[in-house]
């Protein structure tokens, strides 16, 4: 029998109480749609006041919108977007920002999910030569898809590396609360104050129903954004609920509340796995994933009573994610659990 709450992912998450009031009080009355409601200008304004006064922020259904938005609003079908083999525009969008940007994708072959200057390198060759696509933009994730996290000075190095080069770049910040948290600065800090040009900002990952955030540096690059999100779907009619849960998730830092919860929860779990001698940890728990080689003759029956993925099946590499709702009870008896499965 399964328990309630498992491992799988932070989107299998319940809803954060204060979203769902938020969500309750924004639905009384009529407002005007597609944004031009108060609720909408009021939380737009309050990311200024979390990112900064240039940014300009746009409210989109879902990650992939976001991303895919986010790589055509700087590019144009004939650039090259680096990236990391494990990014989740690489691996998990179905080929949507191909697709949808006609760019073409260059991962690169990484350890921890991290990519460095030293890496982006080999891809920066061909300018202006027709028969290659032009390198146009980076995209990092924060935290990573294997829960590591790029620090301030590696962000900063990498964006004053490109930017010397004339080109874009892109965080993926669909855990970006949990990067924040666990770096224990601000969310500004490690995206536009660092060089940051565009980011996807997560929301159903820490507390959220739906809705993600695309926000630009400064009006400029975004100029165009207003149509590119209408034309790519994301334009949601009624967007009060999507702007009052970030209103409430930006308010008194419940962002950051989350994020360190699900934070310490995965290292809470990373302590027990330690005293495992049949359970492997093969990432840094940076944040609030844990991946580990378990015996794969072990896996179905720990699923069945705390349901997690499989990261990679010729390793047996699994991932154990936590959330901001994951309980104290649930870590201790997921270990007991492998205690008598694993050993």
């Amino acid at each position: 029998m399964k328990h309630i709450r498992g491992f799988a992912s932070d989107n299998n998450a319940s809803v954060h109480p204060k979203i769902m009031e938020a969500l309750l009080k924004a639905n009384e009355g009529h407002a005007i749609g597609y944004g031009g409601d108060i609720i909408t200008e009021r939380t737009q304004l309050l990311f200024k006041k979390v990112f900064g006064d240039e940014v300009e922020t746009f409210f989109v259904y879902n990650g992939t919108g976001a991303n895919v938005i986010s790589i055509q609003a700087l590019t144009n079908s004939f650039n090259a977007v680096v990236c990391a083999c494990t990014a989740h525009i690489n691996v998990d969008e179905c080929g949507a920002p191909e697709k949808l940007s006609g760019c073409k994708l260059l991962p690169i072959e990484t350890n921890n999910g991290k990519v460095t200057v030293e890496q982006i390198k080999q891809y920066m060759h061909g300018f202006g030569f027709e028969h290659h696509a032009q390198p146009k933009l980076i995209s990092i994730t924060q935290a990573t898809e294997l829960g590591t996290v790029y620090t301030i000075d590696e962000v900063k190095e990498i964006a004053d590396y490109v930017h010397g080069l004339g080109l874009y770049l892109h965080m993926d910040g669909a855990r970006l609360a949990n990067a924040a948290a666990a770096l224990n600065c601000s969310m500004a800090d490690i995206t536009f104050k660092a060089g940051v040009d565009v980011l996807s900002f997560g929301g159903t990952k820490n507390g959220l129903m739906f809705g993600e955030a695309v926000v630009f540096a400064n009006a400029k690059l975004a100029e165009n954004v207003k149509y590119i999100r209408k034309q790519s779907t994301q334009l949601h009619s009624k967007m009060r609920y999507t702007a009052a849960q970030f209103e409430a998730l930006l308010t008194d830092d419940l962002w950051r509340e989350n994020a360190l919860h699900s934070n310490k929860m995965a290292k809470k779990l990373e302590e027990g796995i330690k005293q495992l001698k049949n359970v492997q940890l093969t990432q840094p728990v940076d944040s609030n994933g844990i991946f580990a080689i378990v015996p794969n003759d072990s896996i179905e029956k720990l699923q069945q009573e705390y349901f997690f993925y499989v990261w990679d099946e010729n390793r047996s590499e699994v991932r154990w994610m936590t959330s901001f709702d994951t309980q104290e009870e649930d870590i201790e008896g997921f270990l007991e659990v492998l205690k008598r499965e694993v050993g």
